[in-house]
């Protein structure tokens, strides 16, 4: 990449992540474009060229976001580590990017958004081999029971990555022992070892 693509790509990715921060922190409806100049360190006018309207830059912003996680949990499900602890960090770390959003305002931009809806599940789509693979793995290495079946375990990664959104969790998630009881709770269930005759 020559040197004007670069710096063009570094503005870009610097209004970027000062949007995220602002959408964040104050809410989308919330924050202008100015703001959004004036933290990234670039004029409006170069907003105005890079993306053209708040909107555009909203979903600009998003599928920034949406990318580099779905790279990071990638890379993560395909690394060497042992199995359970990838799941861990799956559900857990993460939080320099899932921090940044709360369920409120994801469900706001897809509720008013069609397209924007649709843009997330083609998304999902590109990913789900990937985590259907990871799946099978837990389940060849016999970390997974075998009779889950595969549909069913991934809508419960998905609901586990839904409760990372909520503001309950975000109170918890610098609580180490807490997130090491809820890790225990994911891996082996509430009930102790003298209540399995009880099932």
């Amino acid at each position: 990449m020559d040197g004007y693509r670069q710096r063009t790509e570094n503005k870009r990715k610097a209004i970027q992540l000062a949007a995220l921060d602002l959408f964040a922190s104050h809410g989308i409806a919330k924050v202008s474009l100015a703001e959004i100049a004036k933290k990234a360190r670039v004029s409006p006018v170069t907003i105005y060229n890079y993306f053209g309207t708040k909107d555009a830059l909203v979903k600009g912003v998003m599928i920034y976001f949406l990318e580099e996680e779905w790279r990071r949990q990638i890379e993560l499900m395909q690394s060497d580590l042992p199995f359970l602890e990838k799941v861990k960090r799956l559900m857990f770390d993460g939080e320099e990017w899932t921090g940044k959003w709360n369920k409120e305002i994801l469900e706001e931009l897809l509720s008013n958004d069609n397209e924007w809806k649709q843009m997330v599940e083609d998304m999902f789509e590109d990913v789900l081999p990937e985590l259907m693979r990871f799946i099978e793995t837990g389940k060849n290495e016999g970390y997974i029971d075998r009779d889950l079946s595969s549909n069913t375990i991934l809508v419960y990664f998905r609901l586990l990555k839904e409760i990372k959104l909520t503001p309950i969790f975000k109170e918890v998630s610098t609580n180490t022992r807490m997130l090491e009881e809820l890790s225990r709770i994911m891996f082996y269930g509430l009930l102790n070892h003298k209540t399995e005759d009880l099932i």
